[in-house]
């Protein structure tokens, strides 16, 4: 997908300069609070994500759809795997589903529906307004924050808030760190096309993974004894790492089950109940895999590796 435009690529979604990976921001940024303050209120039913299962990105969306137990209040439309050089598209292969909420068959035209001279990025989440008839919102960071705290009166499932006041500073200072060095590190290196660029983001990727496998020796979590927003954040990330990450973006100077702490970790965080069933190893290798033509122009998928994320984590050690 992209092309090669005065001898720089072009990819949906992405610019580079200089052999240096660089991702926009988002566009729709408004937001939805429990009191209506913002001009939007939190709403059951009113609401509609659109997300792949195949995106780091979208799937800390279902996460906390999931976690708050959303399901009932906030739906959702899978987008399938592949994208193509028109993006994003809506199939009924297994474990997509059509757009229920607008019938479009594309997510381009969603962006279009909320604003008709869009010509900018169609990335997911996407948080639509139904009564508006509008994108809320296409940052995850955003969206995962209006679930943690806005909607808890429509929640069916009891959750502690995942950005309390107490923590945020050392939150705030987490994702930081993760953010350009793992979450998008990993693209930074899969993405570069210059050596330099991609050894100094496969160097600085890491040394973070290096500290925080250091610091989960002795903290069970990022930011102690209870999960926060920031391990989530991270967690879509590793889950991804040996089948995608190691190989296709070449972060392969050690797999994720070659660090003790941070391997424990990935796997106690799947086995949350429910967590397992937003993570789709298939259609995560397929999008990654068959899309990016540039990194792997075969389009072949490989069939490993095995990955046991249900394996004993013994994380209960450190309370």
């Amino acid at each position: 997908m992209g092309m090669l435009v005065n001898g720089v690529w072009r990819d949906i979604g992405y610019d580079t300069k200089a052999g240096e990976f660089l991702r926009n921001e988002s566009v729709f940024r408004d937001r939805i609070t429990a009191d209506g303050s913002s001009g939007l209120r939190a709403e059951p039913g009113r609401y509609h994500l659109y997300v792949s299962l195949a995106c780091p990105w979208a799937h800390r969306t279902l996460i906390l759809r999931t976690l708050k137990g959303l399901e009932d209040s906030i739906s959702v439309s899978i987008v399938d795997p592949y994208m193509g050089p028109d993006g994003w598209s809506f199939s009924d292969r297994p474990d997509c589903t059509r757009d229920t909420a607008n019938g479009a068959t594309r997510l381009r035209e969603i962006y279009l529906k909320a604003k008709g001279d869009y010509t900018g990025r169609v990335t997911v989440p996407v948080l639509w307004d139904r009564r508006t008839a509008t994108i809320v919102n296409n940052e995850s960071a955003e969206i995962i924050r209006m679930l943690n705290r806005d909607f808890n009166a429509f929640a069916s499932r009891a959750l502690h808030d995942l950005y309390p006041e107490s923590l945020r500073p050392e939150i705030d200072r987490w994702n930081a760190l993760i953010y350009p060095t793992v979450n998008n590190g990993v693209y930074r290196a899969g993405f570069a096309t210059t050596q330099d660029k991609y050894e100094a983001a496969v160097q600085s990727l890491f040394e973070t993974l290096n500290i925080i496998e250091e610091h989960l020796c002795r903290h069970r979590y990022l930011c102690g004894p209870e999960l926060t927003e920031a391990d989530w954040r991270l967690f879509t990330t590793l889950v991804r790492f040996d089948a995608v990450y190691y190989g296709h973006f070449k972060c392969n100077l050690r797999r994720l089950s070659d660090f003790r702490n941070l391997w424990d970790y990935a796997r106690e965080l799947y086995q949350i109940p429910g967590i397992a069933a937003t993570v789709d190893m298939g259609q995560i290798k397929e999008h990654y895999y068959r899309s990016q033509a540039r990194i792997n122009p075969t389009g072949i998928v490989p069939v490993g590796p095995r990955i046991d994320f249900a394996s004993p984590h013994g994380r209960e050690a450190l309370g």
